[in-house]
């Protein structure tokens, strides 16, 4: 098998740091990106003790100066040729309802979730276009294919990154680079760590029963949760194949979701949904004309 040399934004922790290291270990040559320099070094010193060399860059993709420094110092350190794959999966998740979220954190959420993608990708696809050959594999969720209650704000990036997945693979069809979504199911990871509450166990607001619900939802759901080793197996797939697949769902039960909320009427999945979030009337107290914390 050929190395690659493989891109990896948000691999200070979670699936980014797991797939750093299982491509490492697969003898591919990785950059590994994030914000927190402390955290990529960490990485650095795991990799080094198992023998393993990772390189690690500074890189926040929410500003271009950052993405364009990056792509410059991959591509002096590679003599010019860049990279044969980027693995974007760099992001975070909001957790409320979607009326309680302020404008700057809905926009924050888009700048690193959609925007910085956006970035990383066409920084580095020139060259992957002009040599004729590349990868893009873009992390997405289950949530990209079924929208959740308390999470709108979140999924509705995770559509938004499978739409222009789906639009590049096939402009990018002809230039010979694949692009492939990664659609995680449960995973457990640091991930439910960094998520942003925005209006948790405020007495105040409307929504107060449905999140004290969905708190404990999410706990008692953290027990059938599997490793992020789900993820970064599609991940090297998705890299590694000679003819990747447009999408790769992970675990099986992630799969089974989606297939079971196509069949299902639109109003059965609405109220099952309602019921498993706390979403229903007697659960929510007020009037609605509570004031909300919005976060910003």
């Amino acid at each position: 098998m050929k190395s690659r040399i493989v891109l990896v934004t948000g691999a200070t922790s979670g699936i980014g740091r797991h797939t750093a290291l299982d491509l490492a270990r697969a003898g591919h040559r990785v950059f590994a990106t994030g914000r927190r320099v402390d955290a990529l070094e960490s990485l650095r010193q795991q990799a080094e003790k198992e023998g393993l060399s990772i390189d690690t860059l500074a890189l926040d993709v929410t500003k271009p100066s950052s993405i364009e420094q990056a792509r410059v110092a991959i591509e002096q350190a590679t003599n010019g040729y860049g990279v044969d794959a980027v693995i974007n999966n760099a992001g975070y998740g909001l957790v409320g309802p979607v009326e309680s979220i302020g404008d700057e954190a809905l926009r924050a959420q888009y700048e690193t979730n959609v925007f910085g993608l956006l970035g990383v990708t066409r920084a580095f696809l020139p060259a992957m276009r002009q040599r004729g050959s590349g990868r893009i594999v873009n992390v997405s969720s289950i949530g990209g294919r079924i929208t959740f209650p308390m999470m709108g704000v979140y999924n509705s990036t995770k559509y938004a990154v499978e739409s222009l997945s789906d639009a590049l693979r096939v402009e990018l069809r002809p230039f010979g680079v694949g692009v492939s979504l990664i659609e995680p199911g449960a995973i457990r990871t640091e991930f439910a760590d960094v998520a942003m509450s925005t209006v948790a166990h405020d007495p105040s607001s409307p929504y107060a029963g449905a999140t004290a619900d969905a708190d404990a939802m999410r706990k008692k759901f953290e027990a059938t949760m599997v490793g992020p080793e789900y993820v970064t197996r599609a991940i090297r797939k998705a890299v590694e194949s000679r003819r990747p697949r447009a999408r790769y769902v992970t675990p099986r039960s992630a799969g089974v979701a989606i297939w079971l909320f196509k069949l299902l009427p639109t109003s059965w999945s609405d109220a099952l949904l309602g019921q498993m979030s706390g979403l229903t009337r007697q659960k929510l107290v007020g009037d609605g004309s509570a004031k909300l914390s919005l976060a910003s």
